[in-house]
């Protein structure tokens, strides 16, 4: 079955709306194509998001949408929640009504307080560890997984999201060593701390669409230890974009190991009124 779970529309950072993903769906013949908006909740950091005054009318269209559709491909409406520790949570007290939830790590906070992102571009990835970390890409990758791992462990949703995007501009050990003895510690923690969860984690082939690596998140050694622990696994693209629905599907669906994510059936949710 041809599915995508990750999947961002003008709703947030996405360049295209729902119904145009939706069509595009069907054009490459998906079985299921899920939302995946970005928010923040209960901070609401940015109106870029689904925040809490837009999340009935998101839900709305999405329902809409799986409605019209409707024998054509299964529409379903998740969310991909931030988790920052005490400001916004990937948990379904703040998400009522959504089929899932990706829970996924963009910004971590510094030692002195700032908000640093992770994945913003190369520049300011490079000026957050001088200015936050004392120049330390150590100190940044240690906090990003600590994140991680409170995260799985505290907060009730589905999906872990691209679960080392720290490695997004680190092409060529730009910023640090992927195979050094702090980085593999950290990896194994966390691997550790997904496997207690009982979480799946996502196969995300987002880097490789928006260029900036030729590799999905999570890297071949941290899959591994993933997979040495029976973390189940599903494929997603985080598409911003129609094209990129199923970019580098064929190159990574075998790397999929035992999926055991089922979205919540639109029978045991509320009707698109009572959400609306």
């Amino acid at each position: 079955m041809k599915t995508n779970y990750h999947t961002h529309s003008t709703w947030c950072d996405g360049k295209d709306s729902p119904e145009t993903l939706v069509l595009a769906a069907i054009e490459k013949n998906f079985d299921e194509i899920g939302f995946s908006s970005h928010s923040m909740l209960p901070a609401d950091l940015f109106d870029w998001t689904v925040t809490r005054a837009k999340f009935p009318s998101y839900l709305c269209e999405i329902r809409s949408l799986a409605a019209k559709y409707s024998g054509r491909i299964k529409v379903l409406c998740g969310i991909e929640a931030d988790f920052i520790p005490g400001t916004s949570f990937p948990d379904r007290k703040y998400y009522p009504g959504v089929d899932y939830i990706i829970g996924s790590v963009h910004f971590v906070k510094a030692p002195d307080g700032a908000l640093t992102c992770v994945d913003k571009s190369p520049e300011s990835f490079e000026r957050d560890i001088r200015e936050h970390y004392s120049g330390s890409a150590e100190a940044f990758v240690r906090a990003y997984f600590a994140a991680e791992r409170e995260m799985v462990a505290s907060c009730d949703f589905d999906i872990v999201g691209h679960p080392d995007l720290v490695r997004k501009f680190n092409s060529g050990a730009r910023f640090f060593d992927e195979t050094s003895s702090w980085y593999k510690e950290e990896i194994s923690r966390t691997a550790d701390a997904i496997a207690a969860s009982g979480k799946n984690v996502e196969i995300n082939t987002g880097a490789i669409s928006r260029g900036w690596m030729d590799d999905a998140y999570p890297s071949k050694e941290l899959l591994g230890l993933l997979k040495a622990r029976n973390v189940p696994l599903i494929l997603s693209s985080d598409a911003h974009s129609a094209d990129a629905l199923d970019c580098a599907f064929e190159r990574f669906q075998s790397r999929i190991h035992d999926s055991r994510f089922t979205p919540i059936k639109q029978s045991d949710k509320p009707s698109t009124k009572e959400e609306a």
